[in-house]
């Protein structure tokens, strides 16, 4: 997927210019990437606010909630493969306070890393319907990032003429 290296790249041109970030964007790109290549799009809409913060959605499992006598909830993000599908999910409707704005994936996904309140994106895969999506979970993505500098990190600690 060209498309992917060509965003990727775009990220890289993009980052604060401090002799680290690039760098950095650079070692942790095979881990966005692979995950992109399980996504079928190579953008999705976002909807977001007025100050351009992406729209959030708890959803709450209540299947042991009588159990642990609270819910439990998970902050989502929503992206879609078509403007039109957003109206979809009827939990976030139409409103005039937001707009949904085409994001590469790879952007969306290096996003993802940093947003604190932000548990997962789920990523509707089919036009028309919202019951084929993948979930991408912040905390998996953070993890495979950490192991991927780490790998980095060591490779470059070991010396080339060790033998």
């Amino acid at each position: 997927m060209k498309n992917l290296e060509a965003q990727i790249q775009l990220l890289i041109d993009n980052a604060p210019q401090d002799g680290l970030t690039p760098e950095l964007v650079a070692n942790i790109a095979p881990v966005l990437r692979a995950i992109a290549q399980n996504l079928q799009h190579s953008q999705y809409y976002i909807l977001q606010n007025l100050q351009e913060r992406w729209v959030l959605t708890t959803l709450k499992h209540k299947a042991n909630a009588a159990l642990k006598g609270t819910t439990e909830e998970k902050r989502v993000v929503y992206a879609f493969p078509r403007l039109q599908d957003v109206s979809l999910v009827s939990s976030i409707g139409v409103s005039p306070q937001a707009v949904a704005k085409p994001m590469p994936v790879i952007h969306i996904l290096f996003q993802l890393v940093a947003l604190e309140p932000v548990d997962s994106i789920v990523f509707f895969e089919t036009p028309g319907t919202t019951s084929n999506a993948m979930e991408v979970e912040r905390t998996d993505l953070q993890k495979m990032i950490e192991q991927k500098l780490q790998e980095h990190i060591l490779s470059k600690q070991v010396p080339p003429d060790i033998a």
